[in-house]
């Protein structure tokens, strides 16, 4: 394991007084191991770590992975239990936000009966908020991809053409510079469509006066990139271009928050806050951000919830959004890095009001 995240998760055991800790979730397996597939295992005790995958993938993971040693399984239960009984391990800790109940059920009935199996959350969800340099480097890499794959089909980007010919479009541009695959189903919303936040692209045609919401992103080396435009296509109304106008300044006086030591609610609080102070409190409903690394969405959440404090390498989005059933809506969203004296955008297009020719 990379030494300074085997230290994360040694503390790990000694804060929650485990022997143990059994990982199978996929982000958490890429993070603490460097496996890039998709099945496999890691076991770590206070001084092994021991990676568990099948035929399939046991040449990747003797390149990839750095655990100290590599063990190859025909049925991942059985497996897993053998090292666990040979390391003699009683008190072993597993990820409750992510592992299946069914599997932890089986775990516990055919562990020895003196074999403790603790859930743990609240202690875990921090090893991953913090990014080092080659993650921060592979987080910018995914938003200039995006990017670039965005400025390249916004010419698409007019009346009569539809929502999900843009989305591929987007999608076939974004390969084409080098992602490994696209963040999530990207969101084109237009015109009344606006006003749904998860607006999935559909077959509707771009109409003139449409504002356009795109929420995309790309996949480099296991990392993501989350952003969302919205553009007008030809002149809008007054109303459409005053949602635009008051998002824009949530978003902006969220983002100068930013700095370490402020309680994440509080950056949504001053977003929620403007956006309500302007009459449209109704129409934003979601969080105003989450984290994102080698998850699209993780912890922590920027949110009116959250007690946790910003801290310096967290990467985070902020994204205030406004949606008025029968007329339309506008969210705008950037990724930021948390700096020690503020913050660092990663994405990169602009945010202000685009008017694009018809």
């Amino acid at each position: 394991m990379i030494q300074d995240r085997a230290h994360r998760v040694h503390k790990l055991l000694d804060d929650a007084e485990l022997e143990g800790f059994l990982f199978l979730d996929q982000a958490n397996l890429r993070y603490f191991s460097d496996f890039s597939g998709s099945a496999g295992a890691l076991l770590v005790s206070r001084d092994r770590s021991i990676f568990l995958t099948d035929s399939r993938y046991t040449t990747q993971a003797r390149q990839e992975v750095s655990a100290q040693c590599i063990c190859e399984y025909r049925v991942q239960l059985d497996g897993i239990l053998e090292q666990i009984n040979k390391l003699g391990l009683k008190r072993i800790g597993f990820e409750a936000d992510s592992l299946p109940f069914a599997m932890i059920e089986r775990l516990r009935k055919q562990s020895p009966a003196d074999c403790q199996w603790q859930p743990e959350s609240e202690r875990l969800r921090p090893l991953r908020w913090t990014k080092d340099q080659n993650e921060l480097n592979s987080l910018e890499q995914a938003s200039a991809i995006a990017a670039e794959a965005f400025e390249g089909i916004l010419s698409l980007i007019r009346p009569g053409v539809l929502e999900r010919d843009i989305a591929l479009e987007l999608e076939f541009a974004m390969r084409r510079l080098g992602a490994e695959e696209k963040s999530f189903d990207t969101i084109v919303a237009s015109g009344l469509r606006g006003a749904l936040p998860h607006g999935i692209a559909s077959d509707k045609a771009i109409a003139e006066g449409d504002l356009v919401t795109i929420d995309f992103g790309a996949r480099w080396q296991g990392y993501h990139s989350d952003e969302t435009v919205t553009l007008a296509v030809g002149a809008v109304s007054g109303k459409q271009q005053q949602i635009f106008d008051v998002v824009l300044e949530a978003h902006d006086r969220a983002m100068d928050a930013v700095r370490p030591g402020v309680l994440l609610k509080d950056i949504d609080g001053i977003a929620r806050g403007y956006i309500a102070e302007q009459g449209y409190g109704e129409y934003f409903g979601h969080s105003l951000g989450h984290g994102v690394g080698l998850e699209v969405h993780e912890h922590p959440a920027v949110s009116a919830q959250s007690e946790v404090l910003a801290e310096e390498g967290m990467v985070i989005t902020i994204e205030p959004g406004i949606y008025i059933p029968e007329l339309g809506g506008v969210r705008i969203e950037d990724m930021v890095y948390v700096t020690a004296d503020g913050y660092r955008r990663i994405t990169r297009l602009p945010k202000e009001f685009r008017l694009l020719p018809v």
